[in-house]
């Protein structure tokens, strides 16, 4: 009898996500891979790619119903839209505990998930309701682990409900997925590298949500398939959030920079080691930021945007491109790292976007940064990463549709 082939997710993803428009348009830009390194799943942030990944276990999946998979799956990709991966967890607060409170918020919502796992007003959490944030699950946690210090002690014991609770107070069992990975809030670890590759995906999320409510959108009411009301409006809300903008500048330069190659005999070569000489990696970002001054574009608009760039200009160097419906080469200049500049107008004509972009792709620039009223005519290709900033004013009068990024401030 020939051995059966291990469970693939891939394969399975479209019938379990049929009914499901939102998770179906989220789930395809989420890498998912078979790992027999976690018992169950798990989400994590990849440090090398500064990507959001779902690891799953074959053989825990094999054996679970299709309703079980499906709301294994939303509770993965829940974890993500809920932000508690990243930047959600509180300081000063263990792991395990913040653990415990994503998993109730989440399993609010789901009433498939395999036996045994957490639920509120069941068991240990018979006196949690159900429907709360993982902050309210947090402070309910607290007070409950105080309650059991002062009853029983540290040590391991039995609750009132009969559930095994660890030294912390806290249930041993019922967590069924991974959150080994989530350190500190940063995804994979402590270091700034760790710390900047949480950064950048969690910008990357907040676009793939906003990508997949858009398409649920489009379908009406079914397009959000089983996902709460309060949990739409709260999805909403997060992704009108205010810029960060050195989240966005780490994400846009990460997935803009270009990298040099070069042999170096003080690096190992890992395939031949000490017969050739090793590899040295420069990675670096040429990054272009167009500055529209045109006469559409009036002075608190731009004072507006160079208040931005003042920021910008704290983390990196870049270069300034003003245009109007042409680029005077000029007037451009470098603006460097650390570097303060007052506003400035040194054009006031129509507006084209063709310009700026033509001369980006002469130049050869690894990014492109529009800062405008998006009041002209859809530009031509761009042969790097481009993305726009407006006003929110600005942004419901657009020109022009893309599906570049486009940043809104305030003004």
């Amino acid at each position: 009898m020939m051995n059966e082939k291990p469970f693939n997710l891939n394969h399975h993803i479209i019938g379990l996500l049929r009914d499901e428009p939102f998770f179906a348009a989220l789930s395809r830009r989420i890498n998912k891979m078979a790992s027999t390194a976690i018992p169950t799943a798990g989400v994590r942030v990849n440090p090398e790619t500064s990507q959001f990944e779902m690891l799953y276990n074959p053989e825990f999946f094999a054996k679970l119903t299709h309703v079980e998979r499906l709301d294994v799956l939303k509770h993965e990709f829940y974890h993500l839209i809920f932000e508690h991966v990243t930047t959600r967890k509180p300081e000063k607060v263990g792991p395990r505990i913040w653990n415990f409170a994503a998993d109730l918020a989440i399993n609010s919502h789901l009433e498939n998930l395999p036996e045994g796992c957490l639920m509120p007003g069941v068991g240990f959490f018979a006196d949690f309701p159900p429907g709360l944030s993982a902050e309210q699950y947090l402070s309910l946690l607290l007070k409950k682990q105080k309650e059991q210090e002062e009853d029983k002690g540290k040590g391991e014991g039995q609750d009132d409900e009969g559930c095994e609770t660890g030294p912390d107070g806290l249930p041993t069992e019922g967590q069924f997925d991974s959150h080994e990975e989530w350190t500190e809030g940063t995804g994979s670890g402590n270091s700034v590298e760790d710390g900047q590759a949480a950064d950048i995906a969690s910008e990357r999320i907040k676009d793939f949500i906003k990508k997949s409510a858009e398409e649920a959108l489009t379908q009406g009411s079914k397009g959000w398939g089983s996902v709460p009301a309060n949990v739409r409006r709260d999805i909403m809300a997060r992704l009108e959030t205010k810029v960060d903008w050195k989240k966005v500048l780490r994400y846009f330069i990460k997935t803009s920079r270009r990298s040099n190659r070069s042999s170096t005999v003080k690096r190992v070569n890992k395939r031949y080691r000490y017969i050739h000489p090793g590899k040295k990696v420069n990675r670096t970002a040429n990054i272009a930021i167009s500055i529209d001054q045109s006469g559409s574009v009036d002075d608190a608009m731009l004072a507006a945007f160079f208040g931005e760039l003042n920021k910008l200009a704290s983390l990196a160097t870049f270069t300034v491109v003003p245009f109007d419906t042409r680029v005077d080469e000029s007037l451009v200049y470098e603006w460097k790292k650390g570097q303060k500049m007052n506003t400035e107008r040194v054009m006031c004509g129509g507006t084209c976007f063709d310009a700026p972009t033509k001369y980006v792709n002469k130049k050869g620039f690894d990014g492109h940064i529009v800062l405008t009223d998006m009041a002209a005519p859809k530009p031509i290709a761009s042969k790097c990463q481009r993305m726009w900033m407006t006003t929110k004013e600005c942004l419901r009068y657009q020109y022009f549709q893309t599906n570049e990024r486009i940043l809104a401030i305030d003004t």
